[in-house]
């Protein structure tokens, strides 16, 4: 079978931003080339770590000696995107993983996401399958932004997570719009 492959080279816009309320949103990796849109789910934790580790490999390339690839160290006024999703926001598959790459040769961060049936745990036979051996997808979505465009897009998504619930003081856990049940037990 073929795999295909939604290809956004130097996409306009690439975004991660939510639907639905606190403790129940949903989280969109969404990308716009003209026309054309593509909303991937992902959860939380992902795009949280996704923004880290762009983060950090644009911490590392810039270390190096003259800062050759231009790097920003911080995410440049006129890249910022606050705006909402673009609707209707439809999504094309569930991400089941994401990897992360460097292409030299055009200055560019790369994002790989992949379907989440593309990590099945048990083959036919219902064997235990390798979760290191990679991925069957049927589809997967490659994303290729400049340095600047990679640092705006992992400040926004640190800012998209952190808007979620507060958290309890006491407990630490998150406090729901309707109320909250600590579980939090002082000292004995």
């Amino acid at each position: 079978m073929s795999t295909i492959v939604h290809d956004f080279a130097w996409p306009d816009r690439v975004v991660v931003g939510t639907v639905g309320l606190p403790g129940a949103r949903t989280f969109y990796l969404q990308v716009r080339t003209g026309a054309r849109i593509l909303s991937i789910a992902l959860e939380k934790q992902q795009s949280a770590l996704l923004a880290e580790k762009i983060d950090a490999m644009l911490d590392q390339l810039m270390k190096a000696e003259g800062n050759p690839f231009s790097v920003p160290p911080s995410t440049p006024v006129e890249l910022v995107d606050n705006d909402p999703l673009e609707q209707p926001v439809e999504e094309e598959f569930r991400t089941g993983a994401l990897s992360l790459g460097w292409d030299p040769s055009t200055v560019q961060i790369v994002i790989e996401a992949f379907p989440i049936d593309a990590f099945p745990t048990e083959g036919e036979d219902g064997e235990a399958l390798d979760p290191l051996d990679p991925p069957d997808a049927s589809e997967v979505l490659l994303v290729r932004m400049p340095v600047g465009t990679a640092r705006a897009f992992a400040k926004r998504t640190r800012e998209v997570v952190g808007a979620g619930r507060r958290l309890c003081p006491l407990c630490g856990e998150p406090i729901d719009a309707d109320g909250h049940s600590c579980t939090f037990r002082g000292s004995p």
